[in-house]
């Protein structure tokens, strides 16, 4: 859980509907389906895309790149993602 405000896709307008929209679908389909153990009570799920919504002019460009670096094409798969992800924010002491 983010500890800013964040503005989810259901709730975006303008720029940032674009923006979600433009970004919806271009990583991996394995990151198409929620972790079922990261659900929300309510159903939603946390998103690091949607924490950056208070600046969508940024966001699209950066999560452009973040997916290019993700390609199914290169060495790493998702479980790689994940362990890289998860040993950078211990580091740094983030439990998002």
């Amino acid at each position: 859980m983010t500890w800013i405000k964040t503005i989810p896709p259901n709730a975006a307008q303008g720029t940032l509907r674009g923006a979600y929209e433009r970004l919806s679908g271009i990583f991996p389909s394995e990151y198409n389906d929620p972790v079922k153990a990261l659900l929300n009570s309510d159903g939603s799920a946390d998103s690091i895309v949607a924490s950056h919504s208070l600046f969508p002019n940024v966001m699209e460009p950066m999560f452009k790149a973040l997916a290019e670096l993700m390609s199914p094409e290169l060495p790493l798969s998702r479980r790689h993602h994940e362990m890289i992800n998860t040993v950078v924010s211990a580091t740094n002491r983030c439990h998002y």
